[in-house]
């Protein structure tokens, strides 16, 4: 396992499966079509070799991987018997499981060693994870404050909410902008945030990466 993310296999896999994931499965998950399963439980194992591999104590390590256990109970139980409790109670697990990862992937990207073309890819899998918190987040609010964002085509369903919500808010962390804007104060306050966090975190990564090419 150790040596799997070592040669910097498991932060390309990881960054493939979350591509896939991101721009590929969430609009077929609007548009009704099944089987995110099977990419959440490779996502899942990729998440949880990283978690055993990194330097961190061993409670730190328990609690992480207790936390995605109850995460895919609860979304597992939300999509069998979709309730508003169980979907806010998921997104919230989501969303903290989702920044967790984030650090174990930064862990892993920057141990000690040179930079390779794997690192970078992490780099890009803690952009994406960034990205698919903060859509977690948004869904938190919308759930509890419905109307909190305004959609030009209202979702149906919890289903039509998350890939509409995925979309808001990559569209906010490149500050592309798009269809669908935030109307309650806390939507706005997070828009903001997430925006200012899509523009310093390449550039914090870009002069962390580079001073690591520079000490080896």
């Amino acid at each position: 396992m150790g040596e799997f993310w070592s040669g910097d296999i498991g932060l390309t896999l990881v960054t493939i499966s979350l591509t896939m994931l991101v721009f590929v499965r969430t609009p077929l998950r609007e548009a009704g079509v099944s089987g995110r399963a099977v990419l959440d439980s490779i996502i899942m194992a990729l998440m949880v070799g990283g978690t055993l591999v990194v330097k961190q104590n061993r409670i730190d390590t328990i609690l992480v991987i207790a936390l995605l256990a109850v995460t895919t109970v609860v979304l597992s139980l939300g999509r069998l018997h979709p309730t508003l409790v169980l979907h806010q109670f998921g997104s919230v697990l989501s969303t903290i499981t989702l920044l967790l990862y984030v650090r174990i992937v930064l862990l892993v990207m920057f141990r000690a060693g040179p930079i390779t073309w794997g690192r970078v890819q992490g780099g890009v899998c803690a952009y994406l994870l960034l990205g698919m918190a903060w859509a977690s987040a948004f869904q938190i609010i919308e759930q509890s404050q419905p109307g909190s964002f305004h959609f030009v085509t209202a979702p149906a369903d919890f289903d039509q909410l998350i890939p509409k919500l995925t979309y808001y808010s990559f569209c906010t962390l490149t500050t592309l902008g798009g269809d669908v804007a935030p109307v309650s104060p806390i939507a706005r306050s997070l828009t903001v945030a997430e925006a200012a966090v899509g523009q310093l975190f390449p550039a914090i990564l870009i002069g962390a990466l580079s001073d690591g090419l520079l000490w080896c």
